[in-house]
């Protein structure tokens, strides 16, 4: 059902790029970075405004106002586009889906708070859940198909999740669920099992009884978006997930949520993709590359690829760069600048996780100009044993990173690179790093063409086992 017009997007999105980055000479990978900053720029609307106290929205925070805010975007829709204000105020709503030519603008002083009711996020929509499409609950702010979509603004986006509501679904004591309560794992492991079966999506019907928590915000195969300026807080899930998308552009948000599963920002299979400016302090990883999960994955069949990431700010996370674990359609062409990552909650620095079950492969992937303060363990981490680890039939192809002017003032180990032996890791390049006080031995196993050039921990040219 999905796979075949997949397929034929990525086609046309890999057409798409190639004359934008052809041109730039391959030896120079900053140079095809500078060509995604230039490409990528957001769409731009109409002068139109729509405030959504005209369509009967109030923001005593009590009233629900998801019927108004969906007539405000269907009228500025159809005038043609524009920005649909949300004012000063506590807006309360449910589920918001955005359509072509409008841009959500949340200003100073306004809050939207997101239902904790998971009817309010009804009908079911097609998503993905950790890497796997089926029919679910909306994700909090939702666009299916949609072109020139926006969601800007300084005010402050609310999903209101805590150890009350959405959290405990995980299934997990640190978050409020107790034995006998509901939880996500029978729900979670049964679609995992359809998808290897190769269900059809449309029969991968799930929502209420289900309790698989959606994302916040999810353009879904969408084209030309920006989220710029707002903040993110309580989400039930992943926050920013652009999913089959090309051309987002993420700008100047701020992500600060703890809960189970909280990554700041996915894109997945998608391309065209700039993370700037940004600030991500998070309960699991703040950035994550993926590209769809196991046979699903493979079925879809459309890497993420083109992402520039620079000039944010990693506060406490699993991970900080992270590319995986649901990478089954591979990455490539990955870049990181002129960024900062600190915290004793921080546990990686740079992140790769795959196994012989997700597959896929890493084609690149280029950081430079990295302040890193306090790491609680590995700074750079490519590890082949994730989860279910080697011997399950796909092994994964990761080579090609280059990591160049990084200083690191602690942490527990520089490297930790875990090939394997029929399947290492091939081509790993640090130039001009140094580790800062590490407190153990790196570990390197299973990796060919490892090249280190002025690179120095606890003081001394950094020599590896």
């Amino acid at each position: 059902m999905l796979g075949r017009r997949d397929a034929m997007r990525a086609m046309t999105m890999s057409a798409f790029a190639a004359p934008v980055l052809g041109a730039v000479t391959a030896r120079d990978p900053w140079a095809r970075a500078d060509s995604i900053a230039a490409r990528v720029r957001g769409p731009r609307f109409p002068r139109r405004r729509f405030d959504i106290r005209d369509y009967g929205a109030s923001g005593d925070g009590v009233t629900d106002c998801t019927a108004a805010i969906r007539s405000a975007i269907r009228a500025c829709h159809e005038a043609g586009g524009g920005h649909v204000d949300v004012p000063e105020g506590r807006f309360a709503t449910g589920a918001i889906h955005l359509l072509s030519n409008v841009d959500l603008h949340v200003t100073e002083g306004a809050r939207l708070l997101f239902s904790t009711d998971p009817k309010a996020y009804l009908p079911l929509v097609l998503t993905r859940f950790e890497g796997v499409e089926l029919l679910n609950y909306s994700p909090l702010i939702y666009a299916f198909g949609q072109r020139n979509i926006a969601v800007t603004g300084s005010g402050v986006l609310d999903g209101q999740a805590d150890n009350d509501h959405w959290w405990p679904w995980k299934g997990s004591g640190d978050h409020g669920w107790e034995p006998g309560e509901p939880r996500q794992a029978e729900a979670r492991a049964a679609l995992f099992v359809q998808a290897e079966q190769g269900v059809p999506v449309k029969q991968r019907v799930y929502g209420e009884g289900g309790y698989l928590r959606p994302s916040f915000i999810q353009p879904y195969r969408c084209e030309n978006v920006l989220i710029e300026g707002v903040t993110i807080v309580n989400s039930p899930m992943w926050e920013i997930h652009p999913t089959l998308s090309q051309n987002v552009l993420v700008q100047n948000v701020t992500v600060m949520t703890h809960g189970p599963n909280n990554d700041g920002c996915n894109p997945e299979s998608s391309r065209m993709v700039v993370i700037r400016g940004c600030t991500f302090d998070t309960g699991d990883d703040c950035i994550a590359i993926k590209s769809g999960r196991n046979a699903d994955g493979r079925r879809v069949n459309v890497p993420s690829e083109y992402i520039l990431v620079e000039g944010c700010t990693f506060r406490d996370g699993h991970g900080g760069m992270t590319i995986g674990s649901e990478m089954s359609g591979g990455v490539r062409e990955v870049f990181i600048r002129d960024c900062a990552m600190s915290s004793p909650n921080l546990d990686i620095a740079l992140r790769f996780k795959t196994n012989s079950v997700r597959g896929g492969f890493v084609e690149g992937f280029h950081a430079r100009d990295l302040e890193i303060g306090q790491v609680g363990g590995s700074v750079i981490d490519v590890n082949f044993f994730y989860e279910e680890g080697p011997g399950h039939g796909f092994n994964p192809r990761v080579g090609g990173i280059d990591v160049r002017n990084m200083t690191v003032r602690t942490a527990k180990r520089a490297l930790n690179l875990r090939g394997y032996a029929d399947a290492p890791i091939r081509g790993v390049t640090l130039m001009d790093v140094d580790f800062g006080a590490t407190a153990t031995p790196s570990v390197v196993e299973h990796v060919e063409d490892l090249v280190l050039k002025n690179v120095r921990a606890n003081g001394e040219p950094m020599i590896v086992p």
